[in-house]
């Protein structure tokens, strides 16, 4: 697997790239954002590990221009920046992990290991209908009418498993262990910000949801 390691400090970066090295994988490093997406599109590696504050352009910057072409390579920012907001940002940009710096060497790892098993492209089954709306998983899209709205890999498997357990509580852990994997270990907002991403497409007024209800201290459900 090649991954892309963006990190302006050098110590750092040498670090990472031989603790994800002496993993099995090839790396390609970056020294700034402008660097980064230079990388990213003469490569396409199969993972990004994105800084925050860098140099000729942000992580958020990099993630952005990646998400604009690319909805299905997985993001993970590594940042110092520990705020809810800068999490928040990040996963509306279309991250999927954020870690925190300082981090241990095997947190990282499992981290990356939990991203590239569980981001594989969703299988080929037949399309998930809910609430109105045609999901095709091959597609990445779901379509309501005349309406055709992008997913992400992260989204159309919360939108199966619910899918699956129509009616039932899905729980956090339930979502985190199905669609993050078992060696994940988010945020405890990453599955709420999540959800509140797919509610902006999907529901007709995402601050009363019908379609993805939350059961209060337990999880969510689709009705």
């Amino acid at each position: 697997m090649t991954i892309l390691v963006a990190e302006d400090d050098a110590v750092t970066r040498e670090a990472l790239t031989e603790l994800l090295q002496n993993d099995g994988h090839e790396v390609l490093a970056a020294r700034d954002g402008r660097e980064a997406l230079k990388l990213w599109k003469s490569h396409r590696p199969g993972l990004v590990l994105l800084d925050i504050m860098m140099p000729h352009a942000s992580g958020y910057e990099v993630c952005r221009s990646i998400r604009s072409e690319d909805r299905r390579t997985p993001v993970v920012f590594l940042s110092a920046k520990s705020e809810e907001v800068d999490v928040v940002l990040g996963l509306e940009l279309g991250a999927d992990d954020f870690l925190r710096k300082p981090f241990g060497k095997h947190e990282l790892l499992a981290r990356v290991r939990a991203v590239l098993r569980r981001y594989e492209e969703p299988g080929e089954g037949d399309e998930l209908s809910f609430g109105g709306w045609s999901v095709f998983p091959k597609r990445l899209v779901a379509r309501q009418g005349e309406r055709e709205i992008e997913l992400t890999v992260r989204e159309v498997k919360l939108i199966a498993l619910l899918a699956r357990r129509r009616g039932e509580v899905v729980t956090r852990d339930e979502l985190l262990n199905e669609c993050w994997g078992l060696e994940y270990y988010p945020e405890s907002r990453t599955v709420d910000q999540h959800v509140l991403n797919l509610r902006k497409k999907v529901e007709a007024d995402p601050s009363k949801p019908l379609l993805i209800e939350t059961v209060r201290g337990a999880g969510y459900r689709f009705p």
